[in-house]
């Protein structure tokens, strides 16, 4: 399985990035994608999570600003983030991992994530 993040970058206070997860090998054994966010020298944060049936999850810092969703078709999660702020500087890794207990209040569960994606970085900055 892999999982590979794009979509990061460098952006103004304000604006908006779209990221994309793209997942090949098999991963019917996962139920649930999310997103989580690490800073140098912090530990690794959920950011938002989907489930199977389309359920939602997001960390209270970014709700109403970021947007989880998923084209299973093309086998791809993506996060919407509008309203950037420079405290959403970060190295965002997208996850895979099973949600039988429902989603956590920050996405998925760090103890049920089966495969991480290498990252991409966001900097929010100007």
């Amino acid at each position: 399985v892999k999982l590979v993040e794009s979509g990061g970058g460098l952006v103004q206070p304000g604006g908006s990035l779209r990221l994309s997860c793209v997942a090949s090998g098999d991963i019917s054994g996962d139920d649930c994608m999310g997103w989580f966010r690490q800073v140098s020298g912090k530990e690794r944060e959920g950011v938002a999570g989907i489930d199977s049936d389309g359920t939602t999850s997001y960390t209270d810092s970014v709700k109403g600003r970021f947007t989880i969703s998923q084209d299973y078709a093309k086998n791809t999660v993506y996060l919407l983030m509008s309203s950037l702020k420079p405290e959403d500087t970060a190295t965002y890794y997208c996850a895979a991992g099973y949600c039988t207990g429902g989603l956590g209040p920050t996405g998925i569960p760090p103890e049920n994530v089966d495969y991480w994606g290498k990252g991409t970085l966001v900097t929010v900055f100007g």
